[in-house]
């Protein structure tokens, strides 16, 4: 069943959430959890001095004791151990590449990266908004920001990064000089029920979507705090919001399993597609945003071509059936996305196929976003943490390169942003 997160931060705290081992895709399992264990990121560039004294010291009791074998006359041993030496050291030498985690005592509802510098906004329960400076070596808490009463469910920042929007469950909407960091308008009482997300359209139209599938367009250039167009034709809540560069319809998902959209000029519905049986949880344009992508609680994806909203042309099973949660493009044919599993996975649409891991968490994930210049994407999930991970190699990836080993070795194949090595790889180096 897919956790709704509007319905889980009614009743939920995070430290009560416990996943079972049947969430767990089999197609996972071959994942060893010391892996897991060592891939974890609490680690500080701070023990960098740490790691290389004791990689000296390491060395300094290997080279030590090759010496006393080599007296005992057991060289072949010695020279198998110097290549788990030589692999040892040069693992310690590799650069980071991606910012460390961050690790909030509360949980996570929202994150998103600033257009134009390196800094990365987290909305939490709580309803505080914390802004974060990242680089390779470290990330910083840079400010505090106390906006809303409730929950904060969605952020995101205007174009130019000068603005913060952010809504929540107070029935709040707040927009926040970033500079200043003070509030420049609010809007209280926005909707009669919780507010679940939230999307940009221009620099002066934004539209909302609660709980209870009504859908708001709001006018920044209008005094008066009323929406200039609402509209309710769901029940349950709106799970997700895109629109194009056209700005034309604004296509809405709900937890009823259909997509809403709207005309937005015309500020009237333009069509509804048929309700499949599952919710629709999150969506992502593709192929110059001629394509549409919305994923399910059931691990699907539907295709629809952008304008033809009413029923999808192409539609792809997911490789574990396990509900996706949000999806994030990376490339204008290839999906990363993020499952109750908590792993993070990528896949190419046209032509479809797993791409493999690109990086896990201990629990569902929630919430991806990727930064300015498309290097970087975070994920956060209901651990309470922020990951980070470096996917420019898909900048040059062939996606329609054969994978040898068939179906299965895809699915479990780790991509080069997860720091944990498929574990024939590994074996196959020793």
């Amino acid at each position: 069943m897919h956790w709704k997160m509007g319905k889980l931060l009614d009743n939920v705290i995070s430290d009560d959430i416990d996943i079972s081992d049947e969430d767990i895709s089999s197609d996972e399992v071959s994942i060893e959890s010391s892996s897991l264990s060592s891939d974890s990121d609490n680690d500080r560039v701070s023990d960098v001095e740490e790691s290389k004294a004791g990689t000296s010291a390491l060395a300094d009791g290997l080279s030590s004791h090759r010496g006393n074998t080599n007296e005992m006359g057991n060289l072949d041993n010695s020279d198998e151990e110097n290549e788990v030496v030589k692999a040892i050291l040069d693992a310690k030498q590799l650069c980071r590449n991606h910012p460390p985690s961050i690790i909030l005592e509360d949980m996570i509802t929202d994150i998103c990266f600033h257009p134009a510098a390196d800094y990365i906004g987290v909305a939490s329960i709580t309803g505080d908004i914390f802004m974060y400076k990242y680089n390779n070596e470290e990330t910083n808490l840079v400010s505090t920001i106390e906006l809303h009463l409730k929950a904060c469910r969605d952020i995101e920042f205007s174009e130019d990064g000068r603005s913060l929007f952010s809504a929540g469950k107070d029935l709040c909407i707040g927009i926040t000089d970033v500079e200043t960091e003070m509030l420049t308008r609010i809007y209280e009482k926005a909707h009669e029920q919780p507010i679940y997300k939230m999307t940009i359209i221009n620099q002066h139209v934004f539209a909302t979507g609660d709980d209870d599938g009504v859908i708001k367009l709001w006018d920044l250039r209008r005094k008066e705090n009323e929406p200039i167009f609402s509209i309710k034709e769901v029940e349950d809540y709106i799970s997700a919001m895109i629109t194009n560069r056209d700005a034309k319809y604004l296509v809405c998902a709900s937890g009823d399993g259909c997509l809403t959209t709207l005309n937005i000029p015309e500020r009237k519905m333009h069509i509804q597609s048929e309700e499949y049986d599952e919710e629709l949880t999150c969506l992502g344009l593709f192929k110059s945003e001629s394509k549409l992508l919305a994923a399910s609680s059931k691990g699907k994806m539907y295709v629809y071509n952008w304008g033809e909203f009413g029923l999808h042309s192409d539609e792809f099973p997911n490789a574990t059936k396990i509900p996706i949660n949000c999806m994030i493009p990376v490339t204008e044919n290839v999906v990363i996305t993020g499952g109750e599993n908590g792993i993070v996975r990528a896949t190419s649409l046209f032509p479809h196929r797993q791409l493999g891991i690109v990086g896990q968490h201990d629990f569902s994930v929630e919430t991806l976003d990727i930064n300015k210049d498309g290097t970087l994407i975070a994920s956060s999930s209901h651990n309470n943490d922020i990951k980070f991970w470096n996917v420019q190699y898909f900048e040059t990836l062939n996606v329609t390169e054969p994978v040898k080993g068939g179906k299965q070795k895809r699915m479990k194949h780790n991509l080069p942003s997860s720091q944990i090595n498929n574990r024939s790889d590994f074996f196959a180096e020793l």
